[in-house]
């Protein structure tokens, strides 16, 4: 089979390693009253007051991963970005529970079961086959009772291969028909969506 080159591909590691060389706080994380409100919502969705172990695909400079870290035991932040990482790991070195990685997911995943894992942000940055890949990845790291909560832009950007409303769709195209997951919340602001899954 041929390649098909009208396919969207997923975003390489490259092109945020230029997006941070340009700019240490490309999307405006740090400042951004819009960010503090959305990270404020996807808290206040969480189901659950406390996780014992959590995952963060996508953790950037590490302003969620700082609020999110306050309800887990052990909370894992990962990224493609270096130069994002070392941000991130300065403003959260006074939590101890957090472990940040390098790492390119779905390619490279942890081999571990998790109770939350949180996918903010990132989901648009692959190509279909590559969400493919995650949805399965991210669905089967779930342990029963835990949950996945996905947050993402929703307008369309011109380079990205995705929107947000694709990568909230895909997923939830196949959660309650398999049975092991359930569609708990869903919230819809001006630009961006939250949906809350939890596994039975």
């Amino acid at each position: 089979m041929q390649p098909n080159p009208n396919q969207p591909h997923t975003l390489p590691p490259t092109y945020f390693d230029e997006v941070y060389r340009a700019n240490e706080d490309p999307w405006n994380f740090e400042t951004s009253a819009y960010e503090q409100e959305k990270y404020a919502a996807t808290v206040a969705a969480l189901p659950k007051p406390h996780y014992t172990s959590a995952f963060e695909i996508g953790c950037s400079l590490g302003v969620l991963t700082e609020q999110l870290a306050m309800h887990c035991g052990q909370l894992l932040a990962v990224d493609v970005a270096a130069a994002a990482l070392a941000k991130a790991r300065q403003r959260c070195a006074h939590l101890p529970q957090v472990e940040f990685q390098l790492l390119r997911v779905p390619e490279e995943f942890p081999v571990r079961q998790f109770d939350l894992i949180m996918v903010s942000e990132v989901g648009y940055y692959w190509s279909p086959e590559d969400l493919q890949m995650a949805r399965e990845k991210i669905l089967g790291a779930v342990r029963p009772g835990g949950h996945v909560v996905l947050v993402h832009w929703t307008p369309p950007v011109h380079d990205y291969p995705l929107t947000g409303d694709d990568v909230h769709d895909f997923f939830l195209s196949q959660v309650e028909p398999a049975g092991l997951f359930r569609h708990l919340n869903s919230q819809r602001a001006a630009t961006y969506r939250l949906d809350v899954l939890e596994r039975v």
